[in-house]
């Protein structure tokens, strides 16, 4: 990405990187059609980031419980559905490790719902899945959550639409204002061809940059399956991340 530089109506000059509107998903994609009503229509109004939009509040260690990764141990009961380990590195464009990284994700439940009161699936809650997760990169960039895989659920975009399994990411700098947000799928989805999420990042190879690898070797036998996911913050390689212009609970 190319950096720019842009100065606001009151004189302050902010960098900004050119978009890569190839491998990342244009604001008003007609075919996610609630994308419409969500994307920006007037032109952004740069305001100021002072010292204390910049530096805090600070997100270390103490921003995560001990089970917060684990989110199969965080009710009184084991969850229902394929227990995973979900694990991989955070790192920048030359393929150096992201260290001391809050990571957080969400994720319906195995039976395609979300515990939120705008789901109205009709697919059972369990009471024994929150589906959010957090932890912090160790030193090597390292992240790990347990959890379960997510089902597939319908979404009315258009006829018979059913989004993908897949785990929302978003993954914090030192502030609030560093944030950055992505979806990772799971290989050999049968549901990839008519997601128009999915499918709105134009570039294939960044398209399969979104999605997990299995590995056996990390895999813990009769326990849980494993996947690797790597996340790289810029750069040729980078992972798809929605603009930050625009949030997606779907």
């Amino acid at each position: 990405m190319t950096t720019h530089e842009t100065r606001s109506p009151s004189g302050l000059i902010l960098p900004r990187y050119q978009t890569d509107e190839q491998s990342h998903p244009a604001l008003d994609t007609p075919e996610y059609r609630s994308s419409a009503l969500r994307h920006p229509k007037k032109p952004l109004q740069y305001l100021p980031q002072y010292l204390t939009e910049v530096t805090g509040p600070l997100l270390g260690q103490d921003r995560c419980g001990e089970h917060d990764h684990d989110l199969t141990v965080q009710h009184d009961g084991e969850p229902l559905g394929e227990r995973i380990i979900v694990s991989g590195r955070v790192l920048d464009s030359d393929g150096r490790p992201v260290p001391n990284t809050l990571v957080e994700i969400w994720q319906a439940n195995a039976a395609g719902r979300y515990r939120h009161q705008g789901d109205r699936h009709p697919a059972p809650l369990d009471p024994n899945f929150s589906g959010t997760g957090r932890c912090m990169t160790d030193s090597e960039g390292n992240y790990e959550f347990i959890t379960i895989k997510p089902g597939a659920y319908p979404w009315r975009n258009h006829d018979n639409a059913w989004r993908p399994a897949h785990i929302h990411f978003s993954l914090f700098g030192q502030a609030f204002t560093q944030r950055l947000i992505t979806q990772m799928y799971f290989p050999g989805d049968p549901l990839f061809h008519q997601d128009p999420i999915f499918n709105s990042v134009r570039d294939e190879k960044a398209r399969e940059r979104m999605i997990a690898r299995f590995d056996l070797d990390t895999t813990v036998p009769e326990w849980a399956l494993s996947y690797k996911w790597d996340i790289v913050l810029r750069g040729p390689q980078a992972t798809v991340f929605e603009d930050d212009d625009e949030e997606d609970d779907d």
